[in-house]
């Protein structure tokens, strides 16, 4: 019996010390540890700086709260087209319809300029469009002026690899087929790393990393130079730090549609 009472008295001991234990505030970071190779910070360092918060959209695919909003189904006040005889920027032409883009009447730009960002835009083809292989449901967004990521009907619609929705136009085709039936939305969600300059030469390239409806087709891909039609590309010559988003106007009827669309600069 005393060795029993003993043993309970012992256990009792040994949770009420593991309890305390767990109820102990666990550390909110620690000074003793190594430095992490490359930075001025330690191991959960308690002196480094936190991140600002930013609110998430209330849905998916909602603009979160720093997000600039390109397109919210309202004006096209964002953008801005060309015409080759006259080099002052113009209204976009485009049309909005129940609150979508009908992109129709030429290439068109943003006015704001950026370099690394993350970009969520939806668009869709019409299940009734003409033509096949490039000349149905063709559109593209080219960041910086120059780097297309394709929008395209691959739904039951053969083309070349390197021209499919998701690729990086002319380079690199997407690492799998992830396109709905031609009428429904597309989602893209994009980040896009500018390229890394020294004196207006590119001395890194630029990369991508693409997400078309939800799937992974372009992961941290690096791209070769600005895109181009039936050529190769490099980087020669001298390249901006910051230059408009383009939106692709492709001549496709019906035209392909756009909604939703925003914006984040990345560092």
């Amino acid at each position: 019996m005393k060795k029993t009472s003993i043993a309970l008295l012992s256990l009792i001991t040994c949770l009420g010390a593991f309890a305390a234990e767990e109820n102990k505030p666990y550390p909110l970071g620690y000074s003793d540890t190594p430095l992490i190779p490359g930075t001025k910070w330690k191991v959960h360092d308690i002196d480094r700086p936190h991140p600002p918060a930013v609110s998430p959209g209330a849905r998916l695919g909602d603009a979160p709260a720093d997000a600039i909003i390109l397109f919210n189904g309202k004006d096209t006040s964002q953008f801005y087209s060309l015409k080759k005889d006259n080099p002052n920027q113009q209204p976009c032409p485009w049309v909005i319809e129940n609150g979508e883009l009908l992109v129709n009447g030429g290439d068109c730009w943003t006015k704001l300029q950026f370099a690394s960002c993350q970009l969520h835009l939806e668009w869709k083809s019409h299940p009734t469009t003409k033509g096949n292989s490039q000349k149905k449901g063709n559109g593209g967004v080219f960041f910086m002026d120059r780097y297309e990521s394709q929008m395209l009907d691959c739904d039951n619609n053969p083309t070349y690899a390197d021209g499919m929705a998701g690729s990086v136009y002319g380079q690199t085709p997407p690492l799998v087929n992830a396109v709905r039936k031609a009428g429904e939305w597309q989602v893209y969600d994009i980040v896009f790393t500018a390229p890394k300059l020294q004196n207006g030469k590119v001395v890194e390239p630029a990369r991508i990393t693409t997400f078309l409806n939800g799937v992974c087709v372009q992961n941290n891909t690096a791209i070769m130079g600005p895109t181009k039609h039936k050529q190769t590309t490099d980087y020669s010559g001298v390249f901006p730090e910051k230059a408009p988003l383009r939106f692709q106007d492709h001549k496709n009827e019906p035209p392909i549609r756009m909604r939703n669309i925003w914006v984040r600069p990345l560092p």
